[in-house]
């Protein structure tokens, strides 16, 4: 869906009275999206969902986009405390179940916004995954806000051509390896070998977060 499109789109949920909100991890190929909305309406509302597992570089990376950008990003923390976060072992949940950890941390706090909005503006890319391939441009969700898929159809080449016209800033870590950046203690350098989302989690069978898998209902 190309930029005007999506202009399109956004004025038409608004005409119908719709309240959007969008979610970033502030990687590198999530900026051209946030520089699109930012372009379209600097009012939607951006929330960074803050695990309290972040590398520091994302923070940082975070804040200088928001000030690029001239947008204000929100925090969303989880609500369950990290010393409770571990299992019977006391080991923390990202290494022995990642996918609870995932649940308190990510789809816990996006939940509670798909209570309060109409619209899920969601940067997913079909050549991400082959899970992402089967998604649709607007998907329910459990909740009160269904979902909004501008960049499915985007590819990581015209990630990059949108970024190099606009002078997008790349994450600081792109450079040393990390093409999926997500939790610092789940995720890992990238090599020859490995696709881009192979990077998280990797040696466990876990490619995606809830985010993707329990906050969408039509998954057909």
């Amino acid at each position: 869906m190309n930029p005007d499109r999506i202009k399109e789109k956004i004025a038409e949920y608004k005409s119908k009275g719709l309240r959007l909100f969008t979610t970033s991890s502030f990687q590198t190929h999530s900026i051209p999206l946030i520089h699109i909305l930012s372009e379209i309406d600097p009012a939607i509302e951006v929330f960074f969902i803050n695990t309290g597992y972040h590398f520091p570089e994302t923070i940082t990376f975070k804040d200088q986009v928001a000030e690029l950008l001239g947008i204000e990003v929100k925090n969303m923390n989880p609500t369950t405390p990290k010393y409770m976060q571990r299992n019977g072992q006391g080991m923390f949940l990202y290494s022995s179940d990642p996918d609870h950890c995932c649940a308190l941390n990510k789809t816990q706090p996006v939940e509670q916004l798909l209570k309060q909005y109409d619209v899920w503006i969601n940067g997913v890319r079909a050549d991400q995954s082959a899970f992402r391939k089967a998604m649709k441009e607007e998907q329910a969700t459990p909740h009160r806000a269904f979902r909004f898929h501008p960049m499915l159809d985007w590819t990581s080449k015209q990630i990059y051509e949108y970024r190099k016209k606009y002078h997008l800033p790349e994450h600081p870590l792109d450079a040393k390896g990390y093409q999926s950046i997500g939790c610092e203690p789940c995720t890992r350098r990238v090599d020859l070998e490995l696709m881009e989302r192979e990077a998280r989690w990797y040696g466990m069978k876990k490619t995606e977060c809830g985010l993707h898998t329990d906050l969408i209902s039509d998954k057909s």
